[in-house]
Parts: C-alpha cells; sequence; structure tokens
C-alpha cells in the first residue's frame, strides 16, 4: 500500500460533498492537499481542517467551464509545487435531469462535457508526463454508473467519455509505478446526488480514494464506493489489487 505522508495531491471539487471528505482522509494519513474550488472563499473552511490535521495545504480556484481557467490554475500549480504526485479528479456537473428527454438542448452536452470530461482531461494530460518522468504518481477520475438514462444523457455521456480516456491512457501504462483509473461514489446525498439519494457521502470513503493507495502497477480499472462499504484502507487496497484490467 502506497504510504502517501509527505507527498501533494490535488483533489478538484474539494470545497464541500465528496471532495472535502477525500480532502480529510488524504490530510489524516499525512498527505498535502492542494484544493481546487469554484473560488478561494469555497475552500476557506475545509483549508482550515485540513491544516488542522498537520499538513500542507493550499487553495486554488478556477470554475472547471473556462479551460482558460483550469490552464492557468495548472500554471499556478506548477509554480507553487514543483511536484504533485496523486490527482482526484472528483469535481463534477450534473446539469440537468430531462423528463422530455427528445428536447435535450445541445447545451447539455457542451456544458457537462467540459466540466466532467475535457477538464479533467487537460488535468490528466498535464501531470501525467511529470509522474512518469518521476517514476511514481496516482490518478483517480470520478466517473458514474448511471445507465439506461436518457434523462440525465449529457451527465452520463461526459462521464462515459471520461472512462474511455481513463483506460485508454491507462493501457500506455500498465508495469509502472504511475497509475489512473477510475472511482464511483455512488448516489450519494450531496448538492449533485440530491436530499433524496439513497447513500450518505461517507460510504463513498474509502472506495473513491482507494486507486490512490493501490501498488500494484495496474490502471484503467472501475472501483466503485459500493464494493469497498464498511471496509478500513488495508482491507479496501487488498480488495482494489484483486480487480482485473478491462482490456
Amino acid at each position: 500500500m502506497v504510504d502517501v505522508r509527505g507527498r501533494w495531491a490535488l483533489i478538484t471539487g474539494a470545497s464541500r460533498g465528496i471532495g472535502r471528505l477525500a480532502a480529510l482522509f488524504m490530510a489524516e494519513h499525512g498527505c498535502n492537499l492542494i484544493l481546487q474550488g469554484r473560488s478561494l472563499e469555497h475552500c476557506e473552511k475545509v483549508l482550515k481542517e485540513v491544516r488542522a490535521k498537520g499538513v500542507e495545504a493550499y487553495a486554488v480556484a478556477a470554475e472547471l467551464s473556462d479551460l482558460d481557467a483550469v490552464a492557468s490554475m495548472l500554471k499556478e500549480i506548477d509554480a507553487k509545487t514543483p511536484v504533485v504526485d496523486i490527482v482526484l479528479n472528483n469535481a463534477g456537473l450534473q446539469i440537468a435531469y430531462r423528463v422530455d428527454y427528445y428536447e435535450t438542448p445541445v447545451s447539455d452536452y457542451i456544458e457537462s462535457y467540459k466540466i466532467n470530461t475535457v477538464a479533467p482531461a487537460m488535468i490528466c494530460y498535464h501531470f501525467l508526463p511529470k509522474m512518469i518522468q518521476n517514476g511514481f504518481g496516482r490518478v483517480v477520475n470520478t466517473t458514474s454508473g448511471i445507465r439506461l438514462e436518457p434523462e440525465q444523457a449529457g451527465y452520463s455521456a461526459s462521464k462515459a467519455a471520461l472512462d474511455k480516456i481513463t483506460i485508454d491512457l491507462g493501457s500506455k501504462l500498465q508495469g509502472t509505478d504511475v497509475m489512473i483509473n477510475l472511482t464511483d461514489p455512488g448516489w450519494c446525498r450531496t448538492d449533485l446526488g440530491g436530499p433524496n439519494a439513497p447513500n450518505a457521502p461517507e460510504s463513498a470513503i474509502p472506495g473513491v480514494v482507494v486507486g490512490a493507495f493501490v501498488d500494484d502497477k495496474k490502471s484503467g480499472r472501475y472501483f466503485g464506493a459500493g464494493n469497498f462499504y464498511g471496509m478500513t484502507l488495508e482491507e479496501a487496497v487488498v480488495k482494489a489489487e484483486s480487480f482485473a484490467n478491462p482490456y
């Protein structure tokens, strides 16, 4: 299992919900943190919480639908943190639920793809070469288990595209200590999931972070949080490392 003490992790969507819980979990294990939110103010609370656990941390602001802002954020991180070891691409947008799905506007796809596909892809393409050069890296991209629901087509299609990017990149990293995998938190009671979701956000831990701790040089796998409910991190890592590659 990877020891993350003293390493640096970027977590997108870290100001609330599952991103905040992931940040707290990583901090408890001694990982230094870069916390992305739509504004610095949104990250103030979680920044104080993780620093109170004895790690270094700072926040960066970027609206992920603004791809120029994403590029600027990456430049800012490069200037402040020479080595980013771990990326948790947690941020996402569920744009709408279209009962009249044949009336789904094109904008549902455009906005969903910018935030759920293109922005995390930009982050992957930025940090993976640096991780390869450094000989270590972990990327965990957050996907969705939504299937057969045209009511949520923009969201589910954008996440399916992220799956494809992750699996294809992972095929080039097999056998190395740079690993990229997928996680699915499940339907949780967050701002994105809504109040009627069946699962508490806490149920997603350790499933949403286990990809940062696996150490078996395999990439492209799907770590659904439901597979790890109630497990310790150590137990989750053992189970995750038993998962086969998707190809």
